[in-house]
């Protein structure tokens, strides 16, 4: 996520990359000689009176450890999600967070499909909101090596599902239901997660929304919406490589969906750093934040407590 926020940043006409933080030279080396970037500490950085934003596109486990620091420093911060994967931890920071100008990563919000669909469903194109399917599938199961430093299945994955839920429905979930089953891959099993599950989640006026996950698909980066409501419809769908279609005696065929997230979520990794720079400038403020990451968080933690008691969890 740094090669791809850091170039973005690099290549916004507001922004400049300065330096590059990342302990393995591999990883820094090709960043900074096409963006003229410094690799440098942590703490050198921070302490450049020039610097006036993070990315903090850093492990899971040391997300809130780099934001915090940048943070205290008194810069303009991006984070990668979830903010920990510790929701106590999280919430132990909420006063240092309070004044912070801080951005969180849930790129689904930028994403221009799924923007579209968010402004005719506010515009009451369907009429009030009753139901919601977010349908979110892998191609395939990453490396078993990944599995057990990743937060699991939930605050790994689901939990950008679990924000676009919140954000669509316009109102704070009341209870949840997930079931979850290891079909993919057993190994990741084995390893203590899951890797497909569905997840009904209520609100208190009885909105209803189903989400759908999987690490496995079989035909692509499987990234869709559908809205209901009392007039219709609304429905995002998935983003093809092309839009050419082969219609013949034999049938109607055309390209396949994108096959990875990079490249479905490209033009909202660029808003989400078009946005972060509004705010670096002082010119906006962070449309997601903090409080939504705990909200997220603390419904992915509520996932796993459903599917360990096999029952609804009331939130």
């Amino acid at each position: 996520m740094g090669q791809i926020h850091g170039s973005n940043a690099a290549n916004h006409p507001g922004l400049r990359l300065k330096y590059v933080v990342d302990p393995r030279q591999q990883a820094h080396a090709g960043l900074c000689s096409r963006h003229s970037a410094q690799a440098v500490e942590l703490e050198t950085a921070l302490a450049d009176p020039s610097v006036r934003g993070v990315l903090v596109c850093s492990s899971t486990d040391q997300h809130l450890t780099h934001a915090l620091a940048a943070v205290d420093a008194g810069k303009t911060v991006f984070c990668e999600k979830p903010i920990d994967l510790d929701l106590d931890k999280v919430l132990a920071a909420q006063s240092r967070f309070r004044s912070a100008s801080f951005q969180l990563g849930f790129n689904r919000r930028f994403d221009p499909h799924f923007l579209a669909l968010k402004h005719k469903l506010e515009a009451g194109v369907i009429g009030p909101l009753e139901s919601l399917h977010l349908i979110n599938h892998d191609p395939e199961a990453p490396p078993a090596g990944f599995i057990p430093t990743s937060g699991g299945l939930f605050k790994d994955f689901t939990i950008h599902d679990l924000d676009l839920a919140r954000w669509l429905l316009g109102e704070e979930p009341a209870q949840l239901y997930t079931s979850a089953s290891c079909l993919v891959d057993p190994e990741i099993g084995r390893l203590g997660d899951v890797d497909t599950a569905r997840t009904v989640i209520k609100t208190g006026s009885g909105r209803l929304c189903v989400i759908s996950n999987t690490r496995r698909s079989g035909y692509g980066y499987d990234q869709r919406i559908e809205a209901f409501g009392p007039r219709g419809m609304l429905a995002a769908g998935n983003s093809q490589l092309n839009t050419v279609q082969s219609m013949t005696e034999n049938g109607i065929t055309s390209a396949p969906i994108q096959p990875g997230f990079a490249d479905r979520y490209r033009d909202g990794y660029r808003a989400q750093i078009d946005h972060f720079a509004e705010v670096v400038h002082g010119r906006a403020t962070p449309s997601v934040g903090y409080a939504d990451g705990v909200a997220a968080l603390i419904l992915a933690e509520a996932c796993a407590e459903s599917v360990r008691r096999g029952s609804v969890v009331k939130l």
